[in-house]
């Protein structure tokens, strides 16, 4: 690969922004407070009605965004913070509603958030000093993906930044779904769920940044999660949903990977890229993709390793799988990883999205959730993982090649549909939901986040805290009720909970997700999270009380 002269001084400015992050690194918390946080009950779907998110009463959140905010450098499209410039951010009563015209302005639907101490950075105004506090995400729909930057120190008029909004060669970015800080390689790393578009890109810090393509070396697929281990291995979660077979219930298709770089701190000198293969506890083989065909009409939902995958009391055994090699594929070209981790043997789950480790656990425990088939018809939902859960996998190391995987979380219709993850402490661990308006429909209710106990048995009756029951704001409604009359309209009703985050934004390679114990709402720690559609907003949650800092 040829670097430009432009590609050299960019590295050079993010190293030496990664030499200053770390100087802004916290030291060791003290005695760690406790999590005791209150369920509350989730909002119900009355169709037509807005209603404001309900938090346990010990948090209160505020917006440190919204979707009306101007970029301080829009480019052309791109000119707000959730919201495209191709049409009014309301309805607009006198525009027609019909394919290919709009009534309001697309939603871009900012998604999961990355947050960051660094020093020296720039936006658009060269006179400003725009503090050391930020918050990243990466932009999920449109007709263009972007990746904005929030100045958590900065004022209205420089609060959001526009970071990128082309790939390297000039061409559109695709739209985003997950991010993460790889502190050896000085990057931002963003994830798309598309496999027909640049799957895994990394960019600097800056303003001005342009995302370069890495899919040569980790492929492409419908990736969302992607974490750094202490070895500085990336492991992404894949979500992409298979062939819906009878009924309302869709083909496990997805995989995890690990991907182990030649040079950590040079991502484009490649690695292997190895898939997680789980084996049967019943025939003692690999437990593998099953396509749906006429020898198997329902694929892979309704087998006996499926019902052992889906249910308590069962551990695994597993090992990682190699299903591409840089040093052998030399063509520098991306590949589809899907398919790569399908012909060697991978283990496919029902649409995973995001994983963490858990803090203190020295990289050995990764927990991940099965987002499910989000339909309460699916057949698939009693003994067969239809509603989703979360996995635990643990390993004597992060780069140790075998492992054991049970099931932490059965799900069920109150709570599936978990999406994004965030450790709160040591040994409590949040999921929220994307359910959709469907499944929201037909449970009546919202979406939630939930808080649960790592060392909670959940197979004897026990359930997580709901701390979060998202509410519909009045843009959602809006939307929700102008897409029930069909005719091309764009936007997505319900609000969706994404991009929860804990982190005290340590940029060194002591501060990688899982390397400290957080501590949270002290020495620095912050949770945010994003309430997707509608007026998209971010939102900063901390204690109900003075008590906290976010320094």
């Amino acid at each position: 690969m040829t670097i430009s002269r432009r590609t050299a001084v960019t590295a050079a400015v993010a190293i030496a922004t990664v030499a200053g992050a770390t100087a802004l690194s916290t030291g060791s918390a003290g005695a760690q407070p406790s999590v005791s946080w209150t369920s509350v009950a989730a909002n119900t779907d009355v169709r037509g009605i807005a209603v404001p998110n309900a938090l346990s009463p010990q948090l209160r959140e505020y917006a440190v965004a919204q979707g009306s905010t101007k970029l301080e450098n829009p480019d052309g499209l791109v000119a707000y913070y959730g919201y495209l410039a191709n049409g009014t951010l309301v309805p607009d009563p006198t525009v027609t509603q019909a394919p290919g015209t709009n009534v309001e302005a697309s939603k871009t639907e900012p998604d999961k958030n990355t947050y960051l101490r660094l020093r020296g950075l720039h936006g658009a105004d060269p006179g400003y000093d725009y503090g050391t506090r930020f918050l990243y995400q990466g932009h999920e729909v449109g007709q263009v993906g972007s990746i904005t930057r929030i100045n958590l120190d900065a004022d209205p008029a420089h609060r959001v930044t526009l970071i990128a909004d082309k790939l390297s060669d000039g061409s559109p970015l695709p739209t985003i779904d997950g991010s993460t800080w790889d502190p050896w390689a000085g990057r931002l790393l963003f994830t798309t769920e598309s496999g027909a578009n640049a799957s895994v890109m990394q960019v600097t810090p800056d303003v001005g940044s342009t995302a370069l393509d890495i899919s040569f070396a980790l492929g492409r697929g419908g990736y969302e999660g992607i974490q750094n281990d202490s070895d500085g291995n990336l492991w992404v979660v894949e979500d992409v949903g298979g062939t819906t077979v009878p009924t309302a219930s869709r083909n496990p298709n997805s995989f995890v990977y690990r991907f182990v770089p030649y040079d950590k701190r040079d991502l484009t000198k490649g690695g292997v890229l190895q898939g997680l293969q789980v084996t049967s506890n019943r025939t003692h083989t690999p437990i593998t993709f099953q396509a749906v065909d006429a020898g198997h009409p329902t694929g892979g939902n309704f087998t006996d390793d499926r019902a052992d995958l889906s249910s308590y009391g069962s551990t695994f055994d597993t090992r990682w799988v190699t299903i591409h090699d840089t040093h052998v594929d030399t063509s520098g070209l991306p590949f589809d990883a899907n398919a790569a981790a399908k012909a060697a043997g991978a283990t496919p789950f029902k649409r995973p999205e995001n994983g963490q480790f858990r803090p203190g656990s020295d990289f050995r425990e990764f927990y991940f959730d099965a987002t499910g088939d989000t339909d309460a018809t699916s057949t698939a939902n009693t003994g067969f993982g239809g509603w989703g859960g979360v996995y635990r996998l643990v390993q004597s190391g992060p780069g140790a090649n075998t492992g054991k995987l049970n099931l932490f979380y059965a799900g069920d219709q109150a709570h599936t549909g978990l999406d994004n993850v965030t450790f709160v402490d040591r040994n409590h661990i949040a999921f929220v939901e994307d359910a959709g308006d469907k499944l929201h429909a037909q449970r009546n209710a919202l979406d939630s986040a939930y808080l649960f106990d790592v060392r909670t048995d959940y197979s004897k009756g026990a359930q997580p805290v709901r701390f979060l029951g998202e509410g519909r704001d009045a843009s959602a409604t809006e939307d929700n009720m102008l897409g029930a009359l069909g005719h091309g309209f764009q936007n997505e009703g319900d609000n969706e909970i994404t991009g929860i985050h804990m982190s005290d934004g340590d940029a060194g390679t002591g501060g990688i997700l899982g390397a400290k114990v957080p501590s949270p709402f002290q020495d620095g720690w912050r949770l945010f999270w994003t309430q997707q559609h509608g007026d998209n907003y971010t939102w900063e949650i901390i204690p109900n009380s003075s008590g906290g800092d976010r320094d």
